[in-house]
Order: C-alpha cells, then sequence, then structure tokens
C-alpha cells in the first residue's frame, strides 16, 4: 500500500462528510490544508480575495520546473444521501451531497502533489510543486476569479482530474459561459381590483424565459442557454408582483461567441421591460473560460496511464456494483463520458453495455471538439498548459450530480480510481520536472491556439455572490 493512501481515504472521506456548498467549504479546505502542512507544504491562504480558495507550496532549489495540481471539495445541493444504499434516501435532510466526487478530485491532486515532493526529494532534484485548493467549481467558477488574479501564472504546467466511471484522458474542449441575474421591478397593486395599476415584474421575467424559447431556435448547435426563476415576488396570487428575479447561464464554444450570444440576451431583457413597463437590471455572478486542451501534456498523461495500469476491481466490488447498475436506464449507459473520447463509438458502447466496472484504458487520441458542459478548469488551461484524466470510481452508468454518486463516493471502487489518479498524475508530471523542453513545447502550443495573452471573461473589479 502506498504510504499515502491511509491518509488520502480518511480526507476523502471526511470531505464527503462535511458535504459543504460552494464559497462555504471552510471546513474541507481546513482538512486539506492540514495535510499538506504535515508534510511540510507551505500553505497561501484567501487566494483572490476568496475565503476558501488557497495553494499549498514545496520548492526543492531554484530555476526548476513548476508544477501545479488543481484540486476541488465542494458538493451540491439537494444531494445528501446514505452511503452504500442502491435506493434514494437522505442522510440528511435537505442537506448538500458530493454528486461529483469532488471528495475524490481534491483528495487525489493531494496525492499527486505528496508523490512528486518525495520524487523531488528522493532524487534530489531542482523543482517546485503547488497544489490549488479550488473553492466553488459548481456554479461559482472560483478558478476563473483565480486565474483573472494571477493565482496560477506561477506554474509551468497544471494537471487535474474527475472522477467518473471510465478510464481515459479528458481530451477536447468545454463550452465558455456567463451567468447572471436578471431582476425586475415593477409596481405592486390589487389584482383584481386595481390591474391597470400593477406593472408586473413577474410578467417581465416570465417574458424573458419566453423570448429564450425563441433564441433557442436560432442559436448555434454549441450553444446554450438555461434559467431558474430564484424569486417569483410573493405567494401571493393577488398581488401584481412589484419585484421578481432570475438566473441565466449562457454557453458557447468560447468566451468570443458567449459575448455575441449574450448580446442578444441583453436585447431580450430590455424588450421584456418596454412591454411591461418595468425596469429590468442584469447582475453579472460568474463566467469561465472554455477549456484549451493540450496535446503535449496529454501524451504525457496517457504514457503514464499506460504504465500505471488501468483500476483493477474485485468480484465483490463488482457485485456491489451491480445493485447501482439496477437503477440505471439503458440510456444511462448510452450517455458515458468515454463515448464522447472513443475512436469507435460502436466498440465502446458494446464494452459499457456489458460490463459493470471500467477495467480498461481508452485509446486516446487528441481532440479539440467542444463537448458541451463548462468547467472553470477552461480558465486555467487559459493561463497555463493544462490537462486532465477520469478514472473509474463508480458504476457503468452513474450520472454525475446524482444521488447514485453520492451513495457510491466513499466505496473502496472510489478509492481505488482516486488513488489511480493519484498515481497517474504523480508519474506523468515527472516526465515535466526531468524535461524542460517539454515544457516549451506545451507552452508553444497553447499560445499557438490562444494568442499571447489570456482576456478573462470576468469583468474587472467583479466579485462573486456568495450570498
Amino acid at each position: 500500500m502506498d504510504r499515502y493512501n491511509k491518509e488520502l481515504v480518511e480526507l476523502a472521506e471526511e470531505i464527503w462528510e462535511y458535504a459543504e456548498i460552494k464559497w462555504k467549504e471552510h471546513k474541507s479546505a481546513k482538512a486539506q490544508k492540514e495535510l499538506l502542512k504535515k508534510y511540510g507544504f507551505k500553505i497561501n491562504e484567501n487566494l483572490a480575495d476568496l475565503p476558501t480558495a488557497f495553494s499549498a507550496e514545496y520548492e526543492r532549489g531554484e530555476g526548476g520546473v513548476s508544477m501545479g495540481f488543481l484540486g476541488e471539495f465542494d458538493a451540491l445541493s439537494g444531494l445528501s444521501q446514505v452511503e452504500d444504499l442502491a435506493e434514494r434516501k437522505e442522510k440528511v435532510k435537505g442537506a448538500c451531497g458530493h454528486g461529483c466526487g469532488h471528495q475524490l478530485l481534491g483528495t487525489a491532486s493531494i496525492g499527486a502533489a505528496l508523490k512528486l515532493k518525495d520524487y523531488l526529494d528522493e532524487n534530489n532534484l531542482d523543482g517546485k510543486v503547488v497544489y490549488f485548493g479550488c473553492p466553488a467549481e459548481e456554479g461559482g467558477s472560483g478558478k476563473a476569479f483565480m486565474a483573472k488574479a494571477g493565482c496560477f501564472d506561477a506554474v509551468d504546467i497544471a494537471m487535474t482530474w474527475h472522477p467518473f466511471n471510465g478510464n481515459a484522458i479528458f481530451t477536447g474542449s468545454l463550452q465558455a459561459n456567463t451567468q447572471v441575474y436578471v431582476r425586475f421591478k415593477g409596481r405592486g397593486s390589487h389584482a383584481a381590483m386595481t390591474p391597470h395599476l400593477g406593472r408586473s415584474a413577474l410578467d417581465g421575467l416570465e417574458l424573458v424565459n419566453i423570448g429564450v424559447q425563441f433564441l433557442r431556435e436560432h442559436m448555434q448547435d454549441f450553444e446554450r442557454i438555461h434559467y431558474s426563476i430564484t424569486d417569483p415576488g410573493s405567494e401571493s396570487p393577488n398581488v401584481v408582483q412589484p419585484y421578481a428575479e432570475g438566473i441565466y447561464l449562457i454557453r458557447s464554444k468560447d468566451t468570443e461567441h458567449v459575448k455575441r450570444l449574450y448580446e442578444r440576451f441583453e436585447k431580450i431583457v430590455e424588450g421584456a421591460g418596454l412591454m411591461t413597463e418595468t425596469e429590468p437590471e442584469i447582475i453579472f455572478d460568474k463566467a469561465c473560460s472554455n477549456v484549451i486542451p493540450n496535446s503535449i501534456v496529454e501524451k504525457e498523461l496517457y504514457k503514464a496511464f499506460l504504465e500505471e495500469g488501468p483500476v483493477e476491481f474485485t468480484e465483490e466490488e463488482i457485485n456491489y456494483a451491480k445493485k447501482f447498475r439496477k437503477t440505471f436506464s439503458e440510456e444511462n449507459i448510452e450517455s458515458e463520458i468515454t463515448l464522447g473520447f472513443a475512436q469507435n463509438k460502436a466498440d465502446e458502447l458494446n464494452y459499457l453495455k456489458n460490463h459493470i466496472l471500467y477495467d480498461k484504458i481508452l485509446d486516446y487520441q487528441h481532440s479539440s471538439e467542444t463537448i458541451m458542459g463548462s468547467s472553470d478548469v477552461g480558465d486555467c488551461s487559459n493561463v497555463v498548459p493544462t490537462a486532465q484524466i477520469t478514472t473509474a470510481c463508480f458504476a457503468i452508468g452513474t450520472t454525475a450530480h446524482s444521488w447514485q454518486e453520492v451513495a457510491q463516493g466513499k466505496s473502496s471502487m472510489a478509492m481505488k480510481g482516486m488513488f489511480k489518479a493519484s498515481d497517474v498524475m504523480a508519474r506523468a508530471a515527472r516526465s515535466f520536472i526531468n524535461d524542460p523542453e517539454l515544457v516549451k513545447k506545451a507552452q508553444d502550443e497553447l499560445i499557438a491556439v490562444r494568442g499571447e495573452t489570456f482576456i478573462s471573461p470576468i469583468p474587472d473589479g467583479a466579485k462573486p455572490r456568495m450570498d
């Protein structure tokens, strides 16, 4: 057993139990910092003025390659679930749950940082290891604010991973996005007695939603708009609502296309205000850049993955996973993320249908195609060459952001996937420590794709909403 495995399991289980929502991950961040301090890492807190953002650094000598590992620790609202139970049952009513595996994500990245530190020490090599504790990936884009503040500028290469159901290089891009609140101010009145005196803020908000529906017909295939009504005004239907609020998430393939789509959205909001004689206001919440995949870093991760081998499972673990497989539809299997990376999708789908747990490494081929969805890893990838992997942590068919993923989050399968990610990242990082020319190739590729400078999608002076 690896010297750190026991502590990594304890850390992952501890964070699973905390299950803290975005920007409130104080206990989870503290637990990570305590383990890193124990092994000689210097802690830098409140990065980008974010209370739960931090970095942990270990450096030997001067002038060596600086390797960064990205970690997360936030949970999702409303996903509390009893562990190991293959039926929906809240552990704590209304509480959060780790439905995206972030209790594993940050812990494995810490494991990679610790192992790379040992490699530097054992071989008397110059270099720097930096772990980034990144808050609020779920709906807060913490890394985007960190990138805006220059937090990732000090590393040469960055690596991360994500717990999923397969072993693969996470190649391809993810969408850029911006998220805003839209608030309408109207004039209240009695809805039956004096409706003519009222100006409904809720009508304004609903007209924005209708406008978005029609806009969807005229968007490009790589674009999406999602929304939720966060405040309808009041619960009284006999009141012309004087206030209403909604939140809107606008996505496209890159920051420039998000900007164009957002400008069309602004016109919808303006028009809704004119139609209802109400006053609309748009308040920025967060944004993130598209992921820029880097083939140089991806290739080193793939080599390391082949050397480490796939996650290996026991018969007991397969039987455990079968209980959860019974709760999935065929459509779950047909939506597996590895199908997006596979060169032969028919063969991959056949494999997925005939296996309960993923016991191979998917063949790698670099891609720059846009995958639907976003990650604030995109902002880091716009600053420093970045790549990520996925490992098999859950039963095939497990959907992210589901109670089934929460339930499997403390299982031996999940921990094995976490260990594998840690080992692969640490091994791949050695290549860059030992060959600075690889670093230059990766940086040259980034500049060729991005351009000379990174332009953050976060407006100057913008702060995240943490209430």
